[in-house]
C-alpha cells in the first residue's frame, strides 16, 4: 500500500467543519424537541382522541414508517415548491426530520402511556385533577421514564440519519464534507475526520441524555 496520508487540507479546513458540525447538532437538537411534541400529541390523539383524529394519526404514522426517509425528504424539498410551498434547504431538512420522528416516537410514547395502571388515572379523577393535570402528571412523566431509553435512542439514530439531508445542500457535517473532498480529493481523510467526529457527537449526546435522566427521571418507581 503506497498511499500517502495527508490530514493537512483536513485539519486547515477545521472551521468548515466545526461549522458543519454545529449546524447537525443544531438541526438535531430542533428536531427533537419538535418532534417528542409532536409524537406526545399524536400519542395522546392516539390513545384518548376522537375517533377521526385517530384516523388522521394512524395514517400518518402508516405514511411515515412505510417509506424511505429520503423519500420523505425530497418530498418536502422538491415536491412541496410544484404546489407554491417553497422551503430553504434548512427548514425543508428540519421539517422533514420533524415529521419522521415524530411517527417513529409517537408509537414509543403510546406505549409508555398505556403502560401506567388505570387505578393512577382513576386516583387523580377522585382528588379532583383536570384532564391536562392527569395527562402531565400521572400519565406523561411516569410514561418518559419507562420509555427514555427507547426514546434517546430514535433521537442518537435521527441525528445519525441528519447527515443524509446533505442531498439537498442543506449546511450539515457531511455536507461539508462532500464539499471538501471534492475540492482536496483527500476522501479516506476527510471521512477518518468525520467518522470521528460523529462518533464524538454519539457519545456526547448520550452523555447529555444519561445527565437528563439523573436529573429529571431518576426518582423511585413507587407503583
Amino acid at each position: 500500500m503506497n498511499y500517502s496520508f495527508q490530514f493537512g487540507p483536513v485539519f486547515d479546513a477545521w472551521p468548515l467543519l466545526l461549522h458543519g458540525t454545529w449546524m447537525t447538532i443544531q438541526l438535531s437538537f430542533m428536531a427533537m424537541i419538535l418532534g417528542s411534541l409532536v409524537a406526545i400529541f399524536c400519542a395522546w390523539g392516539k390513545t384518548a382522541g376522537p375517533a377521526p383524529l385517530r384516523w388522521i394519526i394512524n395514517a400518518y404514522i402508516e405514511v411515515i414508517r412505510n417509506t424511505p426517509f429520503l423519500v420523505q425528504l425530497f418530498f418536502f424539498f422538491f415536491a412541496l415548491p410544484a404546489a407554491g410551498v417553497r422551503w430553504s434547504p434548512y427548514t425543508a431538512a428540519l421539517v422533514a426530520m420533524v415529521f419522521n420522528l415524530g411517527a417513529y416516537a409517537t408509537e414509543i410514547v403510546r406505549a409508555g402511556i398505556e403502560s401506567i395502571p388505570k387505578g393512577q388515572i382513576e386516583a387523580g379523577m377522585a382528588l379532583s385533577l383536570s384532564r391536562i393535570e392527569i395527562f402531565r402528571f400521572i400519565v406523561l412523566k411516569p410514561a418518559l421514564k419507562a420509555i427514555y431509553p427507547a426514546l434517546t435512542s430514535q433521537f442518537i439514530l435521527l441525528m445519525l440519519a441528519s447527515s443524509v439531508v446533505s442531498v439537498i445542500s442543506a449546511d450539515d457535517l457531511t455536507s461539508v464534507a462532500a464539499n471538501l473532498q471534492s475540492e482536496t480529493f483527500r476522501s479516506f481523510e476527510i471521512y477518518i475526520v468525520v467518522t470521528g467526529i460523529y462518533l464524538l457527537l454519539t457519545l456526547a449526546f448520550s452523555f447529555l441524555f444519561r445527565l437528563i435522566y439523573q436529573w429529571g427521571l431518576n426518582y423511585p418507581d413507587r407503583r
